[in-house]
């Protein structure tokens, strides 16, 4: 359910240290080439996305952005809110498009530029805010109007069964002792994060870690289970069957706080103070009326209480978490500045 983004670290660290500028490059270029394909898909649902929703009556018409493929976490939050909306009356003609493209600033500068159209929801969360510093994206989170955070979803951290490594703390000792030389994957790039926060956690240098990033949860269990990794971060959802199987071993849940049902610890309780959430919220174009924003809200919200939004909860294994008005800019602002700082410490 990670939302993966290319990763600017390479595979392969030379031996003495020294900064690789080549596969930066490369990863930039692969960036560069995917913006321009991005663009002319996203010019494309432009137009769908004006032509949907150009009533004033979010009741009417809306139309909800997934700012990413088919298939995603983002995709899923969409059709589900979709089923949720038209179940139960919400919306009478409810559309989802998908607008994928660098990390989900694509979508996020199309509706940046929505000034005043209501009937448009965006799809975000804790990668789309880390898309906006990692690509330093023209378009932020300060140029659409947050509703809500509604769900947040958990990574594990997780060495195949077979792993020497019986705890976190197992782990993290083997990890200080040469941090080069103990590869880390997961999906994108928010797992990334995850693994560069609990590496300050552990007093390890994020700049000194090896991560390779893997695309998507299926392909980050491929490389710890054929050893091309020792430990991955990943999003609960994606790890639970491989935990149940017993093929992979989970060392931590990365929550504030035990969650109810999932009997793995928490890195906190574990002594490493290590928290970031992969949240899920939506937003919609700026220059909103207050009437506007509050109905907005209020329409997110009663989505949310329905029997089908709960029972996508179950099925994805998310956890309800909700923020509106004044305490959703406080998180987001605190966020911006936890990853920001995140990044800086990667030197990325």
């Amino acid at each position: 359910m990670t939302e993966p983004t290319p990763s600017s670290v390479p595979d392969h660290p030379p031996a003495d240290g020294a900064p690789v500028d080549r596969p930066r490059r490369r990863w930039i270029g692969r960036i560069a080439g995917g913006v321009v394909a991005a663009t002319a898909i996203a010019v494309a649902s432009y137009g769908s996305i004006t032509s949907a929703s150009a009533g004033d009556d979010i009741h009417a018409s809306m139309t909800i952005i997934a700012p990413a493929a088919a298939g995603g976490g983002w995709d899923g939050v969409a059709r589900e809110l979709q089923q949720a909306q038209k179940a139960n009356g919400l919306v009478n003609n409810v559309q989802v498009v998908n607008m994928p493209g660098a990390g989900g600033t694509i979508a996020l500068g199309n509706v940046s530029v929505l000034n005043g159209q209501a009937g448009n929801l965006l799809v975000g969360g804790t990668g789309l805010l880390a898309a906006t510093v990692q690509f330093d994206s023209a378009a932020t989170l300060d140029d659409v109007t947050p509703l809500a955070v509604m769900v947040e979803e958990y990574d594990v951290i997780v060495v195949p069964a077979d792993s020497p490594y019986e705890s976190l703390d197992d782990l993290v000792q083997a990890w200080k002792q040469d941090p080069r030389a103990l590869p880390w994957t997961g999906g994108g790039s928010f797992d990334q994060l995850v693994v560069a926060e609990l590496a300050l956690a552990a007093g390890i240098a994020p700049a000194d870690m090896t991560y390779i990033s893997s695309d998507g949860g299926g392909e980050a269990i491929q490389a710890l289970l054929n050893g091309t990794a020792r430990a991955a971060a990943g999003g609960y959802p994606d790890n639970i069957d491989q935990i149940e199987s017993g093929r992979l071993r989970a060392l931590a849940l990365v929550a504030a706080d035990p969650i109810e049902g999932i009997d793995i610890p928490t890195a906190v309780d574990q002594g490493y103070q290590v928290g970031l959430t992969n949240w899920r919220m939506l937003a919609a174009p700026s220059g909103l009326d207050d009437e506007q924003v509050d109905g907005l809200t209020d329409l997110v919200l009663d989505s949310i209480a329905t029997p089908e939004w709960a029972d996508a909860r179950a099925r994805y294994h998310w956890t309800e978490r909700v923020i509106t008005g004044d305490e959703l800019d406080a998180f987001l602002a605190d966020e911006r500045e936890r990853i920001e700082r995140l990044y800086e410490e990667m030197g990325l």
